[in-house]
């Protein structure tokens, strides 16, 4: 059996099975999320809290696995309600918003780069819900025009908080400014301040064309955005599914608002 005939084989299984999972869980009344796959060698794999986090809202997590391909992404898009952009490695500062690496540019990874940015771009495109967490905040700002500070504390001069903690995912150590009437500050129950954990050296610098910044730590690095427009798309920096997947339910309505959206998508 030649590798052509094999890659086909498995793309219409991927895709049968894609369509079966749909048709029962419409049937259970929940919705599929995509969960984008992590970089780990030899597997499609996400981190088990973003999972978690999915199902604990009330939706059914679905990890997908990282290609180019756009025939592959379309069908995985039309079997899916809703999509968890991951947290994961640094992006290519040199194809992706035209700068030179700086010296504490962190581990990229080319595959990645281009499956999350080619994964956002056509889920946004089809009108699907999509929440960004940590770098896939940061992929929703570089896909449409956005910049990114590349080393926090050798770019951002006026940082002072320790943006990248040596603590548990369930425990807070900085606080963050939420904007008013904007989506986080709705999900999270109307507070304009709350305390988040926080695993980043890179931050959003500009903010893409279309999108506004909702939310800041004190020393101004942004911990939030959203598409204007549009309800259902929208990233933060910190990572609230440490807190979910643990039991804490300050952070949930970040998920079921995907799940709220994801229901509408239906």
């Amino acid at each position: 059996m030649n590798k052509f005939f094999k890659c086909t084989l498995a793309f219409l299984a991927l895709t049968v099975a894609f369509s079966g999972l749909r048709a029962q869980d419409r049937n259970a009344g929940k919705p599929i999320i995509g969960v984008s796959a992590t970089t780990e060698s030899g597997l499609a794999a996400a981190p088990l809290t973003y999972v978690n986090s999915v199902k604990i809202a009330g939706g059914v997590p679905l990890v997908i696995p990282m290609t180019t391909d756009e025939d592959q992404i379309n069908a995985i898009l039309e079997a899916i309600d809703g999509l968890v952009m991951t947290g994961g490695e640094d992006i290519d500062p040199l194809k992706y918003f035209g700068e030179e690496p700086n010296l504490h540019l962190g581990t990229i990874v080319p595959e990645r780069d281009a499956f999350d940015v080619k994964l956002i771009r056509m889920a946004v495109a089809k009108g699907i819900p999509v929440l960004g967490i940590c770098r896939g905040e940061q992929i929703m700002n570089v896909a449409f025009g956005g910049t990114l500070y590349q080393d926090i504390p050798s770019q951002a001069k006026d940082s002072y908080v320790k943006h990248n903690q040596n603590a548990p995912r369930n425990y807070a150590t900085h606080s963050i400014d939420v904007e008013p009437n904007s989506l986080l500050y709705n999900q999270l129950g109307g507070v304009k301040k709350i305390n988040v954990n926080s695993y980043h050296h890179q931050a959003v610098k500009d903010v893409a064309p279309g999108f506004r910044v909702t939310a800041y730590s004190k020393d101004g690095i942004v911990e939030a955005i959203e598409k204007e427009g549009t309800d259902c798309v929208w990233g933060v920096q910190f990572h609230p599914e440490g807190f979910v997947s643990s039991g804490n339910t300050d952070f949930l309505g970040i998920f079921k608002h995907l799940i709220d959206c994801a229901n509408r998508k239906r």
